[in-house]
């Protein structure tokens, strides 16, 4: 499954099974959480709103990231890659990655279109990983 801006799976399990399922297989595939944010617990400690589980990750891939940053200095505004975990309205778990594509076709760069078609494929895989 996609949309414009991200690719996404159902996973079958809970939130916290999907969350360590897809940061093993980033790990797989050279890329580390750099940053978690469970916004179900943020958002009752400062605002008192409940909400269903919803984790934010910071997947980063050291070495692409280096070389984007070479790059392009301003697309750190980009980085880490965000993956979210959360349950649908079906009560299925969702684990999505936003898409490099999208994600970098707002910046005028040819030359990240070497890093885009290396990055997407790895992400995809690592999607593809977890639904086994």
């Amino acid at each position: 499954m996609s949309n414009d801006y991200g690719m996404r799976t159902v996973y079958e399990g809970s939130i916290e099974a999907a969350e360590s399922a897809i940061t093993s297989a980033l790990m797989d595939k050279g890329f580390g959480i750099l940053t978690r944010i469970d916004v179900a617990a943020t958002l009752k400690k400062k605002i008192d709103v409940d909400r269903a589980p919803y984790v934010i990750l910071g997947a980063c891939n050291p070495k692409l990231a280096n070389q984007a940053l070479n790059m392009e200095a301003e697309l750190g505004l980009m980085l880490p890659c965000n993956v979210i975990i959360y349950q649908n309205e079906a009560g299925q778990t969702v684990v999505s990655i936003i898409d490099p594509k999208a994600m970098v076709g707002m910046i005028d760069n040819p030359e990240l279109e070497c890093l885009i078609s290396e990055a997407r494929p790895l992400l995809q895989q690592a999607l593809q990983n977890i639904q086994a």
